[in-house]
């Protein structure tokens, strides 16, 4: 089961030369088998992006989220446990976006991303590069 970190689902979408072509293998792998997922922190966090100029897309954040779930990546909600688990991540900086997708993670899933922060925080959790 993968999860998609909230740039490489951007990337996976309209910049695929941003992402390695081992992490293009694992998210065409995931997608066929039906094994890809976002959070639905996902979605919140990339309408935070575009309001604040840092990105833009060339449609609505809801019609990015209908044609991902109509392609098959499979959103995952945010409930209390990891609300909970969000908040007891050591050694994690304040980011709330990343602490749900770490925490949602940590439920069993390999997480792919590039974020510097994520690839090298100490605590346990199955990260895969997507530049590689």
């Amino acid at each position: 089961m993968l999860l998609l970190d909230t740039h490489v689902f951007l990337w996976s979408t309209d910049a695929v030369d941003r992402v390695g072509s081992n992490a293009l293998n694992l998210i065409e792998e995931a997608s066929l088998s039906r094994q890809i997922y976002l959070s639905a922190i996902t979605f919140w966090e990339i309408a935070m992006l575009i309001r604040k100029g840092k990105t833009s897309i060339p449609l609505s954040v809801a019609h990015l989220r209908s044609r991902a779930l109509e392609r098959g990546i499979q959103e995952i909600p945010i409930d209390g446990e990891i609300g909970i688990r969000s908040v007891l991540l050591e050694d994690f900086y304040k980011d709330p976006a990343d602490r749900i997708i770490i925490a949602t993670a940590l439920g069993g899933f390999k997480l792919l991303t590039a974020d510097r922060k994520i690839l090298h925080w100490q605590g346990q959790l199955h990260r895969i590069d997507a530049r590689v």
